[in-house]
C-alpha cells in the first residue's frame, strides 16, 4: 500500500518594496531579490503608456487610474507565489496594499522611508525616469504608512544597500 503524497508548499518571500518615488524600490528590491533568490519586477512596467504619459506630463494619477494598474502588479505577485518574487510598487495607501494582498494574502511590505529633502534629490540626480519632480509632494500627500494589521516593516531608507537588505531579509526570515 502507498501513501499518497501530499504537495510541498513553499514559502518563497512574496515581497512588495514600496514608498515614494526617489525613495530607492528597485535598487532595494533588486538586491532583495537576488539575496532571497527570487525574481524581481518593477510595478513601472505593468502600468499602461496612459498613466505613463499621465505622470510623465507631471498629472497626478487618481485611484481610477491605479486601479488597473494594482490589480495588474496583485496577478503579478499572485503567478509567483509559489516561486517567490519581490516587486518594486509604490503602493501608497492602505487601500492599494489591501489590493495587492487580495491576490496575494501572504505579502510582506517592506516600506522604504526617508525624507522629503533626500527623495527631491535624488529625483533631480535620476534622468531615464517618467516621474517629475512636480509629483513628488502629491506622492507624499498620498502616502499611508504600514498599519499595525499590515504584514510588513518600515526602513530608513537613507541608509547603504547592503544594510537595508540584510534588515529585510532578517525580516523576512524570522516571520
Amino acid at each position: 500500500m502507498t501513501t499518497p503524497i501530499s504537495p510541498v508548499r513553499t514559502t518563497a518571500p512574496v515581497v512588495v518594496v514600496m514608498g515614494a518615488s526617489g525613495c530607492g524600490k528597485s535598487t532595494i528590491g533588486h538586491a532583495l531579490a537576488d539575496r532571497l533568490g527570487v525574481a524581481f519586477a518593477d510595478a513601472d512596467d505593468f502600468h499602461p503608456p496612459a498613466n505613463i504619459h499621465k505622470m510623465s506630463q507631471g498629472t497626478p494619477l487618481t485611484d481610477e487610474d491605479r486601479g488597473p494598474w494594482l490589480t495588474a502588479v496583485g496577478e503579478e505577485l499572485a503567478r509567483n507565489d509559489l516561486t517567490g518574487i519581490v516587486i518594486a510598487c509604490s503602493a501608497l495607501k492602505t487601500a492599494y496594499r489591501d489590493l495587492l494582498r487580495a491576490h496575494a494574502p501572504r505579502v510582506f511590505f517592506v516600506h522604504l522611508d526617508v525624507t522629503a529633502q533626500i527623495l527631491a534629490n535624488r529625483m533631480l540626480l535620476r534622468s531615464e525616469h517618467f516621474m517629475p519632480l512636480t509629483l513628488l509632494e502629491s506622492q507624499l500627500a498620498t502616502l499611508e504608512p504600514l498599519t499595525p494589521h499590515e504584514t510588513g516593516l518600515t526602513l530608513n531608507a537613507d541608509q547603504p544597500v547592503e544594510r537595508i537588505t540584510t534588515l529585510a531579509a532578517h525580516a523576512l526570515h524570522t516571520r
